[in-house]
Order: C-alpha cells, then structure tokens, then sequence
C-alpha cells in the first residue's frame, strides 16, 4: 500500500508542476469548449487521453516502445497547438452544442499516446520495471485525479467569464484558444530537436 500511496503521489505530481504546463494547456484547450453541464462528455474526453497515454506508457515502461525524448517533446506542444486550432475553427452552434462525437474525442485518445511517452521516462527513472503493473496502474491513477482537478479549474474559470461575466461562448473559448495556440507554439519553437536542446 506504501508503494501505491506513492507512485499515485507522483503521478499527480507530475500533472501538478510548473514543469507539466504542457500537459495542463493540453487538458486545457480540451476542456475549453464544454461547460459544467457538460461533464459527462468530459468524463468520456479524459478518460480518452487516459487510455491513451496509458497505453504507451506501459509499452514504454515494458521496454516495448522507444522513441527519442527530444521528439517527444517537441510532439507534445505541437498536440496543443492541433487542438487549440480545432477550437479555433468551431463554428458558433458547435460550441453551443458540441456534437456527439466531435473530433476532439480522437485528438484525445491520439495525442494521449503521445503524451504517455513522456510519462515513461519520469516513470522508469523511478526504480525500474520491479512490480510494474501495481506502479503503473497507481501512477496512471494519480495522473487522472490530477486532471481532473485541472479540468475542474478550467469549468470554473469558464463558468466566471461565460455565466458571471457575460462574455459569449464563442469569443471566450477562441480569446483562451488563441491564448494557448500562442504559448504551445512558443514552447514548440524551443524545444524543436534541431536546436540540441534535448
């Protein structure tokens, strides 16, 4: 139980770092165009880029799955741009009333593999593949309880500019889309390999 408590520590650790901004913009620009209403398409949207990170996570912790780190990390802001541009393009009546199966959900579950990969070498750097499924499924979990708390943060201030401060949907999901796109596509421009960086 000890070494459940932490590997579900260090999961939400990793989510909850200045380091992780990435991983927040992302659940950010996921969640920007739902409302509090809408948790249940939330629920179905995390759990998407859960299982998907979960996936390549184990792989990579198995030793089944290599790919360079610098690669990965360049990937990662260029998944937050993707998505931001997704809620860029949206018309109004998408916003207001997102399909049942917009193609954020595949975003999700595509840029979560992505996004497990990083997650592999915080992992492995801990003590290796000694009781890897119990520390997997403890550090997946923590990783879920920290976004969900971001995706909780993301409601609210949504809530405050939609509800409280009367700013249209439409403009309040680009304003904060074009917020992020500018931030991912800086953090993109530093870590591209070429530059050696990594």
């Amino acid at each position: 139980m000890q070494d459940f408590n932490l590997y579900f520590r260090l999961g939400t650790e990793h989510i909850l770092t200045w380091e992780a901004l990435d991983h927040i913009l992302f659940i950010a620009a996921l969640c920007l165009r739902y409302q509090l209403k809408d948790w249940k398409k939330i629920a179905v949207l995390v759990t998407a880029f859960t299982i998907g990170h979960s996936i390549t996570l184990a792989l990579s912790a198995a030793g089944l799955l290599q790919f360079p780190t610098r690669w990965i990390e360049f990937l990662i802001p260029l998944t937050i741009v993707a998505t931001a541009i997704n809620n860029l393009v949206q018309k109004t009546g998408e916003v207001d009333h997102p399909s049942r199966l917009p193609l954020i959900y595949f975003f999700a579950l595509f840029f979560g593999l992505i996004h497990g990969m990083a997650y592999a070498n915080t992992f492995l750097s801990l003590e290796g593949k000694e009781g890897l499924v119990l520390h997997l499924l403890a550090f997946n979990l923590g990783i879920e309880a920290a976004q969900l708390l971001v995706v909780a943060i993301i409601l609210a201030i949504s809530f405050i500019f939609v509800q409280l401060l009367k700013v249209r949907r439409i403009w309040w999901v680009r304003i904060a889309s074009v917020v992020v796109l500018a931030w991912s596509l800086q953090m993109a421009w530093f870590r591209w390999p070429g530059q050696g960086k990594f």
